[in-house]
């Protein structure tokens, strides 16, 4: 019978091996398809991109990007304007603020254009406010009036067709983000918005898939989006060197936001709606 028993035994541990061998080959081989699935999404998004523009704007690309803080353009909108501008389009950017919650603003304000060169847009094409009642504070309640006059005039003084920003959410959930929402879709809603504008807002995801980096590509290909900006390494290394201009917001977590963020990744944008033209509120 002993020598059954160590037969048996012997069975046994052979199969056992057998298996995390092969449950090691099963995981690489789910790892590498999904590493091959992303790369194949991210090649088929280059062919159409330009095709999703066309859905949305019939003329060439003129984008106005409204954002409430230095480091904002970067942090959240990088792959967008850095495919944009591998398009040849007018890229402009307005920041509703210095970013002077630290007193910093004078600092903070040449690392927004020092962020925007490296991204490709001039500092001709960059607008920053500085208006005492849009202070940079999460606790304070942008007015929504002031913020949509402030849009409103900068966009009579230019011929976009675009406007990109935050969604209700603000990706980050900051007040001062949320506000810009508010006054872009009290525009929309409102019919105060030329005609052929097209108006976006940037996709707020659960923390799973915010910090998951270029993995959540699959994702984010299966929901419905009406514009989505992915980039490669490339445009990554472009994304990572724009953030670290800001070098008065590096702290630790910053630099784990820039490795693990989706969003120095990828961008998604749902469309705002508009209402009627010359609607009146009393």
């Amino acid at each position: 019978m002993e020598p059954f028993a160590c037969s048996l035994s012997s069975l046994h541990g052979l199969f056992t091996v057998t298996v995390k061998i092969m449950s090691v080959y099963l995981v690489v081989f789910v790892v590498l398809s999904y590493l091959l699935l992303i790369k194949c999404i991210y090649y088929w998004h280059r062919r159409l991109f330009m095709k999703s523009f066309k859905d949305v704007l019939n003329a060439d690309i003129r984008t106005l990007i409204v954002t409430a803080h230095p480091d904002d353009e970067c942090m959240f909108f990088a792959p967008t304007i850095i495919r944009l501008v591998e398009l040849k389009a007018d890229v402009h950017l307005l920041c509703l603020s210095e970013g002077n919650y630290y007193n910093q603003g004078a600092l903070r304000k040449q690392e927004l254009l020092n962020s925007c060169a490296v991204l490709g847009i001039p500092d001709s094409r960059v607008t920053i406010k500085d208006h005492k009642k849009l202070p940079d504070d999460p606790k304070a309640e942008w007015s929504v009036s002031l913020v949509s006059s402030l849009i409103l005039d900068h966009i009579r003084d230019h011929s976009f067709n675009m406007v990109l920003t935050f969604d209700g959410r603000g990706v980050s959930g900051h007040a001062n983000h949320r506000a810009i929402h508010k006054a872009v879709s009290h525009l929309a809603s409102t019919g105060r918005i030329p005609d052929g504008y097209c108006l976006l807002s940037l996709q707020t995801v659960g923390l799973f898939r915010k910090y998951i980096s270029f993995l959540e590509l699959p994702v984010s290909w299966l929901l419905p989006s009406s514009l989505s900006c992915v980039i490669g390494s490339q445009g990554y290394v472009r994304a990572r060197e724009a953030m670290f201009c800001h070098r008065s917001q590096l702290l630790w977590f910053r630099h784990l936001y820039v490795f693990f963020s989706r969003y120095m990744f990828i961008n998604t944008f749902q469309t705002i709606p508009q209402g009627p033209k010359n609607l009146k509120i009393y």
